[in-house]
């Protein structure tokens, strides 16, 4: 069995390459980065070394690297004849991935069985935004037939390492990847510790508004105080509170759409805590978290989304609304977002900025709230 994976970076390795290698997956890693790849290419195995409790090593083996810029026809040739196609791009990157699957799929011999495609990425919906794309490119309005797209839900805490050029990856023990398993019939892929669900929505909505939107919140309100990573930004008292206040308003939410139990989510907020603060791994710098504020802000990620449908509900929403608020504070010059945020901020009216950041419309019952953010935001700049 062979495994196409685009995204050779830490949660490609750390996570997505760790349960293919564990599914008997032999693995091509294609990636933009030349270095990276280099490096990938040279290394004859690598080390997953979770740490915490209960962590294990693990070796990976059984890999080959491809860099699909300098050689996009060498990962067509891949795609013809993989089984599964994963992604960890980046939510952004899979517009860059699609014609290259497009293409494989194009010649891929009709005697094979459809190729099984999951998009790994911290967003809503990613691989049926890569089936999009790659219909788009055929012409389609329906996707390929010989292919079936599954949507997933990924999460471990994969940090920054420590830079000295290997490729091992150090990742927290705990994971969770959950797919959806109607596309799949009664031939799922071979993933050793994923889970196959009937809806994905509630999993893929608890992990992104809890996990990534509390991790979110301790990196913007550690921006504003000069915290050079999250788990020093926890250390502050009164911004641990911010953070806990917002999970626990998004678990408010999850409770009332999905019909989480309130004491399960309750105890998933109180793991994830002990996760962000886990000693044992590197610190995750503020900065790193907190890139890329324009997408973060969006509809329907990980701060407007549960902010929006718990208004939607009649929740309280104002450490959520705090949250936003640090989000376009969010001030780094090395984040091409977050300087086009910025200039956004001074350049614009707070409503024209609210709507187009966030995709909220006057009239929305949450407009007001963020509008005021962003009015003091600005107000902040014009000083």
């Amino acid at each position: 069995m062979k495994a196409v994976h685009f995204g050779a970076g830490n949660i490609g390795r750390g996570l997505i390459g760790l349960v293919l290698h564990r599914g008997g997956y032999e693995i091509v890693f294609c990636d933009v980065a030349r270095t990276l790849i280099e490096q990938v290419r040279s290394a004859g195995s690598y080390t997953v070394h979770e740490a915490g409790p209960g962590g294990v090593d693990t070796v990976v083996t059984g890999f080959r690297a491809i860099d699909s810029a300098e050689d996009p026809r060498a990962v067509v040739a891949e795609i013809e004849t993989a089984d599964v196609v994963t992604t960890s791009v980046g939510p952004t990157a899979l517009a860059a991935v699609a014609p290259l699957i497009a293409a494989g799929l194009r010649t891929r011999p009709g005697a094979l069985p459809p190729l099984q495609v999951m998009a790994c990425e911290n967003a809503i919906g990613a691989t049926d935004k890569l089936r999009r794309a790659i219909a788009d490119l055929e012409g389609a309005e329906a996707e390929p037939q010989n292919a079936v797209f599954a949507n997933t839900a990924i999460d471990r805490l994969v940090p920054s390492q420590p830079g000295d050029g290997a490729v091992d990856v150090v990742v927290e023990p705990f994971f969770e990847w959950r797919i959806e398993s109607a596309p799949f019939g009664d031939d799922p892929p071979n993933l050793p510790g994923a889970g196959f669900v009937d809806d994905l929505a509630p999993y893929i909505e608890r992990k992104l508004y809890t996990v990534n939107t509390g991790h979110a919140t301790a990196a913007y309100f550690g921006a504003l105080i000069g915290a050079a990573d999250v788990r020093a930004a926890l250390q502050d008292p009164s911004i641990s509170a911010r953070v806990s206040d917002v999970m626990a308003q998004t678990s408010a939410m999850l409770a009332r759409k999905h019909r989480w139990d309130p004491e399960e989510l309750a105890t998933y907020r109180a793991r994830i805590l002990e996760r962000f603060r886990n000693p044992l791994l590197l610190p995750d710098p503020v900065m790193r978290v907190g890139r890329e504020p324009l997408r973060k802000l969006s509809r329907h990620e990980r701060l407007i989304g549960p902010a929006a449908a718990a208004v939607e509900f009649g929740l309280p929403v104002d450490a959520l609304v705090a949250a936003i608020g640090a989000a376009f504070a969010f001030d780094d010059p090395r984040d091409p977002q977050s300087m086009r945020l910025q200039d956004m901020l001074r350049s614009s009216r707070a409503d024209e900025v609210v709507e187009s950041v966030t995709g909220l419309h006057e009239g929305h019952p949450l407009f007001a709230s963020v509008l005021a953010q962003v009015a003091s935001r600005q107000a902040v700049l014009s000083d």
